[in-house]
């Protein structure tokens, strides 16, 4: 249980804020999109602090699950890596405003099953360099996660694991997906410095 809960507060430490805060004195989550994620410093801030923040998002992932390892329950490890993603969500340091959890969940999916991420890079790759949208990249590979996950595990906990990390990703880019359907989302290249409103 305790790693669980060291999971969720490793995960609740936002290096997209802290970057953006050293690098220019500022709130990310009052800039650009208003979310406090790579995606967003990189528009705001550029590519050098963006590369940054989400090296150290997914470190958290990475991390996360090697202590869920250390308890030797395959279930906790699973868990540990939902819980680093929901703090990276939800940060209580931050009084639950935080990221869309993609790098975080990116480093707990490499740690856990490295075929499945390397699938998953290649597909949202793929979809960012054609269509220029980072979010569309994001939730597809979001959706095909537990299809993988299934195929390469065979298991119900990764299955329902899986799910989970599918549900939190989408949830998160509810408003992504409003935009994307609109015709209003941002296109990556695309330099947002102005403040949310």
């Amino acid at each position: 249980m305790m790693s669980i809960i060291i999971s969720y507060l490793l995960g609740s430490i936002s290096f997209s804020y802290f970057i953006a805060k050293i690098w220019m004195g500022i709130d990310i989550r009052n800039y650009g999109s208003g979310n406090a994620g790579a995606t967003n410093v990189l528009r705001v801030l550029g590519t050098k602090p963006a590369i940054i923040a989400l090296l150290g998002d997914a470190l958290k992932g990475i991390i996360a699950v090697y202590l869920g390892k250390l308890t030797g329950d395959e279930s906790i490890m699973l868990l540990c890596g939902l819980a680093v993603v929901i703090g990276h969500n939800w940060p209580i340091f931050l009084k639950f405003k935080g990221g869309k959890g993609i790098a975080t969940s990116l480093g707990v999916i490499l740690t856990i099953s490295p075929l499945s991420s390397l699938i998953l890079i290649i597909i949202g790759v793929f979809i960012i360099y054609i269509t220029r949208y980072v979010s569309l990249g994001s939730i597809t590979s979001a959706i095909i996660l537990p299809f993988i996950f299934y195929m390469l595990h065979k298991s119900g906990y990764y299955l329902v694991f899986a799910l989970v990390l599918t549900f939190l990703a989408l949830f998160r880019h509810r408003s992504n997906i409003q935009r994307l359907l609109s015709g209003k989302e941002s296109k990556l290249g695309e330099k947002k410095t102005s403040r949310v409103k």
